[in-house]
């Protein structure tokens, strides 16, 4: 089997995906519920809010919650480097970022390739995962963005997000 046969497979057939590192391993999310990736930057602590979540970020006039991977999949603690960035998805109806150790490529990954979700392929808790696309030279473990952060846990992120935004928007119209 060689690359040309995973380009030239319809869409209905494959999914087009964001890879990036994490750790050791590779990991896709679903191009569609990608907003932006952006480079690192400064991240605003938010008191009283789970360890995993590192504070917010301005993303072009908005605010919004920026979560530690790592952290939320227990994880090593990692070093922020030049390749880190910060993913930004839709989980529900709330923006979120992800910090992840590098993003890797765009991949349109065949729905053949793509296996159910096995505690033997990752240290990963399964709970968080859609499957495994298996590829010719390594594996890519497909995130499940629903499931990442549980519904309530997506709700008070958007409490926080909705509280800060109109606080900024207070703010700006007093200045």
């Amino acid at each position: 089997m060689n690359n040309e046969q995973h380009i030239d497979i319809a869409d209905s057939e494959s999914e087009q995906l964001v890879v990036f590192r994490l750790a050791n391993e590779f990991y896709g999310v679903d191009i569609g519920a990608v907003n932006t990736i952006i480079r690192m930057q400064e991240i605003t602590a938010i008191p009283r809010t789970p360890d995993f979540v590192e504070g917010v970020i301005n993303l072009r006039g908005s605010i919004v919650p920026v979560i530690d991977l790592r952290k939320r999949f227990g994880l090593p603690i990692g070093e922020i480097t030049k390749a880190s960035r910060i993913v930004v998805v839709e989980a529900g109806q709330q923006m979120i970022g992800m910090i992840v150790d590098a993003v890797a490529e765009t991949l349109r990954l065949p729905s053949s390739a793509i296996e159910p979700p096995s505690p033997v392929v990752t240290s990963l808790d399964t709970e968080y995962l859609r499957g495994v696309g298996k590829l010719e030279d390594r594996m890519v473990i497909l995130l499940d963005l629903e499931k990442v952060l549980s519904n309530s846990e997506v709700e008070s992120l958007a409490k926080l997000d909705k509280k800060l935004n109109k606080s900024q928007g207070e703010e700006k119209k007093a200045a």
